[in-house]
């Protein structure tokens, strides 16, 4: 294939998965604007979101933090880490998948060797052999980022029972983030993936146990810091970094929009 020809392939990839994405941009610019007037547009639903937040709080702190806790206090170091690093493998997987989704090959292999590595060499992904030769973890990928890349805006800012800060596009996309991601491939049972969702939240809060402390110590309002950062760091990654100022043109557009103006 040309390279004229891989240039075509890719615009008209590029605009199919535009248009599949289009009618659910739709949806969420109308639930947008099911709030009544004067609520601002980024966090419409705030009366709602903060009353979801505090119950949150409550249950991390009368059960998920102290179960954290007691994880750190009991298992070494070495066995945490070897946790972690076989969740972070699995989501490799679904990184891969995502990137392939964004037209992004390069990344997309590079993650999937490192997967590939973890798993043979590094005993099913408990230890990072792939980062001791080189293959760094750069990115984390899901579903909601791809849909993102594509032009979905991120609709109004959502808090979820127990999982915390979303947003409605975010949300929508955690069916295929549950269903299709790397741990599919691990557990088949939904026992099994109820189990390893429990580990995998109690490791992911025992990592966070400093930063808890220290926003409990300085936020003023810890529901805004939050949330805005939140929504900073998921418009930093779909942006690879480099988000706008405005979301209202996102990168896909942008290259679809100059070659349909030459």
């Amino acid at each position: 294939m040309t390279r004229a020809d891989q240039s075509l392939a890719h615009g008209l990839l590029r605009r199919s998965v535009a248009f599949c994405v289009l009618g659910f941009s739709l949806l969420l610019g109308g639930c947008a604007s099911l709030p009544g007037e004067g609520q601002t547009r980024i966090d419409p639903w705030e009366t709602y979101n903060r009353q979801i937040f505090e119950v949150n709080e409550v249950v991390d702190k009368v059960a998920v933090k102290p179960v954290a806790e007691a994880y750190r206090a009991v298992l070494p170091k070495l066995v945490r880490t070897g946790v972690a690093n076989f969740f972070n493998n699995i989501a490799d997987v679904w990184t891969s998948a995502n990137l392939m989704l964004q037209v992004k090959p390069r990344q997309s292999l590079e993650m999937g060797m490192r997967a590939v590595v973890n798993t043979t060499l590094g005993l099913g992904g408990i230890m990072d052999f792939a980062d001791e030769v080189g293959l760094e973890r750069f990115t984390v990928e899901d579903f909601g980022q791809t849909l993102g890349y594509w032009g979905l805006r991120s609709g109004p800012y959502l808090v979820l029972p127990l999982l915390g800060p979303s947003t409605l596009r975010d949300t929508a996309a955690l069916a295929l983030d549950f269903k299709d991601s790397g741990a599919s491939l691990v557990w088949h049972g939904a026992r099994e993936r109820n189990i390893a969702t429990v580990v995998q939240l109690i490791n992911t809060r025992t990592q966070l146990l400093n930063a808890s402390q220290f926003l409990d110590e300085i936020a003023l309002d810890k529901y805004v810091l939050l949330r805005d950062a939140y929504l900073s760091r998921r418009k930093s990654l779909i942006y690879d970094g480099e988000p706008p100022d405005d979301e209202t043109a996102p990168a896909p557009f942008k290259g679809l929009i100059k070659k349909d103006g030459q």
